[in-house]
């Protein structure tokens, strides 16, 4: 019945559209019904149109339907194969859909594809409700679980099998039938607003632009941010004026460099502000709504809090344990913080007519700071960071500690034409996967940086099913006719990303349903940063995009004796954000809250200084309204205590020892997610990881 309603509603939805055929194809046209006639089976973007979808989205949800039916109905005793591995091998059309789905619609969306979204969200939450509450389905998963001492099973076996039970009983397989529905209603409703979030979101930060009129105004800035301003400018058609927006390639020389402190105010808060002007795209009802809705579900499935369900499966476990820590990194960030102000507070005084620091202050005398006691202009460094040879430096990387090639394939479709495509080869030319580089602003991209996944390694008897995975990000693109020249924080976030990428390309977990805990997730990536700006790497890639000189030493020296300058701003401003997510998440009833006042009782009691802003606000934290971050944002630097004390694995036995690379490679990158997190680092690195080594490399001890 369920079946035949989608396929009613699919089909009234696309007769309802003005142009039927932007959402409703034929199935003999459709290229995701045939395997993909291309280079390593990657999508072809070049005949995907957004028509396809919703058709592929129907299918993919009634075969798997079928292949649930079959696990049901088989008349055999249920066995951890017929059972378990049978139904994480289900659903692999939907699993191919919703992947290149997902990745337009981060990278490259618009109007038909966030019209498909509202359309396809709630039939894909029916769908996985309709899987995790039928009890034919749980009763033969719970059979093979209590018998699961009896069964000879690998590591990796165990823990799917844990997995699939626990996601289960987690999902309501437990609850009674008048329950199933009620947790059917939160999920449906929970859904649509995330989806509504990110998408007012998006809107906001897209449609905002700070116009400049009078040259005078743009006193202070680098040339090349006044040019990438005007080229913006003449897009909008605004020629002769300059055109300023609340992406970061654009907001932050903006903050760093502008001397009109008015500008900097209007467009400081209009970043701070997204999602709370009381306008179309307003988030903070939004926000209230899914933090009381998050209760309801917890306390339906038997936890008192949303963080007490979600840290269960987490390496951190407790609410408890997770404001410990974050208690114990506040008050020496806090102090460093602090210090930070008053040295800018002392350069304010010395002015003409001086001024308390606000916080739309702080960017612009943090570079003035920098440059006093460190001698050092970030616009200086930008020639020695072309986005090219910054790739080539995380790749060169990943080569000398994994054995890694990486070849440029101009035979693989892509969705835009500014993402490059590379095969990734291992040391004996043997092909691993896929990665796309997609960096640089475009309209319909949502803002950060992130990686994904088109498709997850995987082992089918003897075969296996290779990697293909992405890097977005939204850095500083090629502007008057110079090639992308990126800023210290983008080349640390290359890398970051790219850490992520490996961790795609090098898994060798053989199930779909195993994955690492999101506190443990940001290892792969966090560890990556440190080779960022190593003085011996930096040397290999870090060239003048004009001269092809290398960086001189007397900058690297700069970099280095920099590395702890603004800490404590960095450090508080984003434990700020992690304690406002914790604070939302361990609400204990479904009372709505207001949103402003709440997050302002949140920063009050942790006496967050007026001069800095929490990094995400409620109304455009997307992290946990509309991500997968709720309860989870501590996760960062959980994560930064453990990559500072694998650092200290690769600064003890060498930058590139390849004995060290093996260890981290086979233990974390290979099999994370297979065996408990914290057992699978200590076979790493022979101890329990300790947090002095991210308190000394943040300058907090």
């Amino acid at each position: 019945m369920r079946t035949f309603l989608s396929s009613v509603l699919v089909m009234l939805i696309c007769s309802s559209f003005s142009s039927p055929s932007a959402f409703c194809a034929t199935p003999d046209v459709n290229p995701f019904f045939a395997p993909y006639s291309t280079p390593f089976e990657t999508p072809p973007f070049d005949r995907i149109r957004p028509e396809h979808y919703m058709p592929a989205y129907q299918k993919a949800m009634e075969e798997q339907k079928r292949e649930i039916q079959v696990i049901t109905m088989v008349r055999s005793a249920p066995t951890f194969e017929n059972t378990i591995v049978t139904l994480d091998r289900s659903g692999e059309l939907l699993q191919r859909v919703s992947g290149v789905f997902g990745a337009l619609r981060g990278a490259i969306t618009n109007d038909q594809l966030d019209s498909i979204a509202t359309i396809a969200t709630p039939l894909l939450t029916a769908h996985r409700n309709d899987i995790v509450l039928n009890a034919q389905l749980f009763a033969r998963i719970k059979a093979v679980y209590d018998m699961r001492s009896k069964l000879s099973l690998t590591p990796e076996q165990a823990m799917l099998l844990d997995n699939t039970y626990k996601d289960f009983v987690r999902g309501g397989a437990n609850l009674s039938e008048p329950d199933k529905q009620r947790l059917r209603n939160i999920n449906d409703e929970l859904s649509m607003l995330s989806l509504k979030f990110n998408q007012n979101l998006l809107k906001e930060t897209n449609t905002y632009r700070l116009v400049v009129e009078k040259k005078e105004d743009l006193d202070g800035l680098p040339q090349d941010v006044i040019d990438a301003a005007s080229e913006a400018a003449r897009k909008a058609k605004l020629d002769g004026k300059w055109v300023f927006t609340l992406q970061k390639p654009s907001w932050i020389p903006f903050l760093q460099y502008a001397k009109n402190r008015a500008l900097r105010e209007t467009l400081y808060k209009a970043y701070c502000n997204r999602g709370d002007n009381n306008n179309a795209f307003d988030n903070k009802a939004i926000s209230s709504r899914i933090a009381a809705l998050r209760v309801a579900r917890a306390n339906l499935l038997g936890y008192p809090t949303h963080a007490a369900y979600v840290l269960e499966e987490n390496m951190a476990k407790t609410p408890a344990t997770v404001y410990e820590f974050l208690g114990r990194l506040w008050e020496p960030a806090l102090k460093v913080a602090q210090q930070e102000r008053d040295a800018m507070q002392a350069m304010i005084n010395k002015e003409e007519k001086p001024f308390p620091l606000a916080s739309w202050d702080w960017w612009y005398y943090a570079e003035k700071v920098k440059k006093a006691d460190y001698d050092l202009d970030e616009d200086a460094l930008r020639p020695y960071f072309k986005m090219e040879n910054v790739r080539r430096g995380a790749f060169d990387v990943a080569s000398r500690l994994y054995g890694l090639q990486f070849i440029e394939r101009k035979d693989i479709p892509k969705y835009a034409d500014d993402v490059a495509v590379f095969e990734v080869k291992g040391m004996d030319g043997a092909h691993i996967g896929i990665i796309y580089t997609d960096y640089f602003l475009r309209g319909g991209k949502r803002p950060g940086a992130w990686m994904g996944s088109l498709r997850s390694f995987g082992r089918i008897g003897d075969s296996t099913v290779t990697p293909v995975v992405y890097n977005v990000g939204n850095f500083s693109g090629p502007t008057g006719g110079k090639p992308a020249l990126l800023s210290l924080e983008e080349v640390e976030t290359l890398f970051h990303e790219f850490g992520h990428a490996l961790s795609g390309l090098l898994s060798q977990r053989t199930y779909h349903n195993i994955g690492l805990p999101r506190d443990g997730i940001e290892l792969p990536s966090q560890i990556m940063e440190n080779w960022a700006l190593h003085p011996d790497v930096l040397r290999s890639y870090a060239r003048h995009y004009a001269s092809d000189e290398p960086i001189p030493d007397a900058l690297i020296q700069k970099i280095v004796k920099s590395e702890r300058f603004n800490q404590g701003f960095i450090t508080v401003e984003y434990l700020a954000a992690s304690i406002l997510d914790m604070d939302w998440h361990t609400l204990t009833d479904t009372t709505q809250q207001d949103a402003g006042a709440f997050e302002q009782s949140t920063f009050t009691r942790i006496r967050l200084m007026p001069e800095i802003v929490s990094r995400y606000r409620s109304p455009y934290f997307a992290h946990i309204f509309s991500g997968g971050y709720s309860s989870g944002y501590y996760s960062y630097i959980w994560a930064e205590v453990l990559d500072a004390d694998a650092f200290e694995a690769f600064k003890e036995n060498g930058l590139f020892d390849r004995k060290t690379a093996e260890a981290f490679r086979r233990n974390i990158l290979e099999r994370g997610g297979t065996e408990d997190p914290m057992v699978l680092y200590e076979r790493f690195r022979g101890k329990k990881p300790t947090i002095e080594p991210l308190l000394k490399k943040r300058g907090l001890m």
